[in-house]
This record gives C-alpha cells, sequence and structure tokens, in this order.
C-alpha cells in the first residue's frame, strides 16, 4: 500500500523559505518520479517540482531559482525546499507518485506566504 505523508508547511512572511518533506512507504521513491503539486484557492493544481527516477530535476516556470526538490534515499524521503517565498506561492502542496496501480497522493500540507 501506497502511502505519502507530507510535512513542513506553515505561515511565513514573503521572501522567507520552507522545506517540505514528504515520507513514503510502500514504494521506493529512488525508483520512481516524485512529483510536488500545488493547489491555489480558485486555481487549478499545478506541477510545482519533479524528480524523476535517474535523478533529473525540473521545475515550473514560477520557482525556478527558487525551489529545490531533493530526496533522501535512505529515508525514503522527498524534500521541496521553498526560498524567496511569494505570496503567490500560497497554496495546498501536496507529494505524488504515479505507479502501476495508479497515482497517488499525500494529504497535503498548507503552505501561507503573507506580504
Amino acid at each position: 500500500q501506497v502511502q505519502l505523508v507530507e510535512s513542513g508547511g506553515g505561515l511565513v512572511q514573503a521572501g522567507g523559505s520552507l522545506t517540505l518533506s514528504c515520507v513514503a512507504s510502500g514504494i521506493t521513491v529512488s525508483l520512481n518520479d516524485m512529483s510536488w503539486v500545488r493547489q491555489a484557492p480558485g486555481k487549478q493544481r499545478e506541477l510545482v517540482a519533479r524528480i524523476a527516477a535517474d535523478g533529473t530535476k525540473t521545475y515550473a516556470d514560477p520557482v525556478k531559482g527558487r525551489f529545490l526538490i531533493s530526496r533522501d534515499n535512505a529515508k525514503n524521503t522527498v524534500y521541496l525546499r521553498m526560498n524567496s517565498l511569494k505570496p503567490e506561492d500560497t497554496g495546498y502542496y501536496q507529494c505524488s507518485v504515479g505507479v502501476i496501480s495508479g497515482r497517488h497522493w499525500g494529504q497535503g500540507t498548507q503552505v501561507t506566504v503573507s506580504s
């Protein structure tokens, strides 16, 4: 059974930083493409960052140069380091993985950036 558990969200002032964590069970993060997505109120869910099984990292244009996705294979955990946060980064962040059984999502964590 795939389970993803996010943590690390919170309230931060613009310009601040947060690190989100996604602890996985039932899958091995180093063998799968792991994604962070977010959804702001009234907006569609959007991909923020992805780390492929081969380690390739991709970012959405709005977060390039500010966010960093990484993984710790020993802890089976994926991270999203968010720097220089902006109010428009406010949203509900979820970790996601697609496997043969389908796509799985964590419960998510709220990030709120105040101006």
